[in-house]
């Protein structure tokens, strides 16, 4: 099962469990304050997904077997959850209500369309590959030598949270070579059909061009009690730029 972190309920839980799948180059450890947060009266459950954290690596890297690895998560809590997801693991989630809509209750899906994309995020993975390894001891030093490749900081600061600097020699806690053989599985979609007819909320940046007008009908044909909502000021981070508005919108539609 994939590597999970458990937030309990700080009070009596009165809403089902929530689990938080990440996107792309991510990890559960990206959501803890969100998931603490939100934490007030549910248990939340960040994971791992497939090929990113602490959990296994495999040799495939598409929606469905991310979407397995979601159902086994909620599975094994006894009861239907709500589920949300970023980017990538917005693409599991929707796969995932599609396929298996009784496991779900309520989903969000952050910044991301059932639709395939164009651009390609292997770039990423290259400039973490020709980071040098070599006698690395603190993520200063590894953020200063990855700036060679990686000019925005704050997209360094979010890849080195995938750095164990710990281990001897220091490594990723990706599998990068799956990652960049599977990437058009990732930026694209495989095609879902079916309804999931549950709330399913579209939470997207104002400043992104994932959620595209034209994808709309697309959404709804899939979603058919799908919202709409955006958070202006951010782009396709939504959750790491504003993440008080994004937790607070969160809340306010899995607690309606």
């Amino acid at each position: 099962m994939l590597a999970t972190i458990h937030h309990p309920s700080a009070n009596p839980a009165v809403h089902p469990p929530l689990v938080i799948a990440h996107g792309l180059y991510g990890s559960a450890r990206n959501w803890g304050v969100i998931a603490r947060r939100l934490a007030d009266t549910r248990d939340v459950l960040a994971v791992d997904m497939r090929n990113h954290g602490n959990s296994a690596w495999a040799d495939v890297h598409g929606y469905p077997e991310m979407a397995a690895d979601l159902a086994e998560v909620i599975e094994s809590l006894g009861t239907p959850a709500d589920l949300l997801g970023h980017s990538m693991g917005g693409k599991a989630t929707m796969q995932l209500a599609l396929t298996q809509p009784a496991l779900l209750r309520r989903i969000v899906i952050a910044d991301i369309a059932p639709v395939a994309y164009g651009h390609d995020q292997t770039r990423h993975i290259h400039a973490m590959r020709a980071l040098d390894l070599t006698d690395l001891a603190t993520r200063g030093e590894a953020d200063r030598r990855l700036a060679a490749d990686v000019e925005d900081a704050s997209l360094r600061a979010f890849f080195l949270q995938s750095l164990d600097l710990k281990a001897r020699p220091p490594r990723w806690r990706l599998n990068l070579d799956v990652l960049e053989r599977e990437m058009p599985k990732i930026v694209g979609w495989p095609g879902t059909t079916g309804q999931f007819t549950g709330p399913a909320l579209f939470l997207t940046g104002g400043d992104s061009s994932y959620v595209r007008p034209e994808h709309r009908d697309t959404i709804r044909s899939l979603f058919p009690a799908a919202r709409f909502a955006k958070i202006p000021g951010v782009g396709h981070w939504l959750h790491a730029e504003k993440p008080r508005e994004f937790e607070e919108t969160v809340r306010v539609f899995l607690n309606a």
